[in-house]
């Protein structure tokens, strides 16, 4: 039985992962660094912007300097910040409907890579700025995705929460990623995933427990069948021998 709702911020509720590639190319370029959109979207396949840089620096200098990487991530946030205040992210077609339908069903958060600070700028306004119990940001813990601590984190703050109902398990929770790193996170947490075929094709995403193209005209109640319906049937067993 679902009782939370984990999303991913980038690629699944907001349309922004042309913006923040193109100010983290120019971050990484200032400090001697490159980046293609084919490795960006290849071989790093999802990984949070601070685990990205801090693989090229190690790549590139045989460490990481914990400095340099703060510097490169601090001159992203600055480059994103003056980028969003012209051109703010939309959120993908569907979302509001999905996320407005399902806040009186279950509990709901955010766990994202992001910057809480991107985040909050991405919702203000909007019709569901209110509706995430808990949002747990790349301010808020120290490994990124594919690590679990993101969602581990996530789902100890939904369990706090007050008036607080029988503890949600991470079996209860489902996650809504677009991401192979992000899919594996919430794996390795012990969490269902719904990914959406938003940044990578379906053929990406098959660690997955179902694959949908987004999130438009989908009603959350049906996720749970869905799910069950998706599920790789058991192998027959054979008939003892009389």
């Amino acid at each position: 039985m679902i009782r939370a709702i984990i999303f991913d911020f980038n690629g699944v509720l907001a349309d922004d992962e042309t913006p923040h590639l193109h100010c983290f190319q120019q971050a990484l370029a200032e400090h001697g660094l490159s980046l293609t959109k084919e490795d960006y979207y290849d071989t790093y396949l999802g990984m949070d912007e601070r685990t990205c840089a801090a693989a090229l620096l190690t790549a590139r200098d045989g460490i990481c300097d914990r400095d340099l990487l703060r510097a490169i991530m601090d001159r992203k946030v600055t480059l994103f910040r003056d980028h969003t205040a012209l051109h703010k992210p939309a959120l993908f077609p569907g979302v509001v409907e999905f996320v407005q339908r399902a806040t009186s069903q279950y509990r709901l958060a955010i766990a994202t890579g992001g910057r809480r600070e991107q985040i909050n700028q991405t919702l203000n306004d909007t019709a569901i700025e209110r509706n995430f119990q808990v949002i747990v940001s790349a301010d808020d813990v120290a490994t990124g995705k594919p690590d679990p601590a993101i969602y581990h984190a996530t789902l100890k703050r939904l369990n706090a929460m007050e008036p607080r109902p029988p503890l949600i398990t991470a079996s209860q929770c489902l996650v809504i990623e677009d991401s192979l790193a992000g899919i594996r996170s919430a794996r390795a947490a012990g969490m269902r995933v719904l990914a959406l075929a938003t940044t990578y094709p379906p053929e990406q995403l098959t660690e997955a427990d179902l694959v949908l193209p987004n999130l438009e005209g989908l009603l959350p109640e049906s996720l749970e069948t869905r799910l069950q319906a998706n599920r790789p049937s058991e192998p027959s067993r054979p008939l003892p021998r009389r």
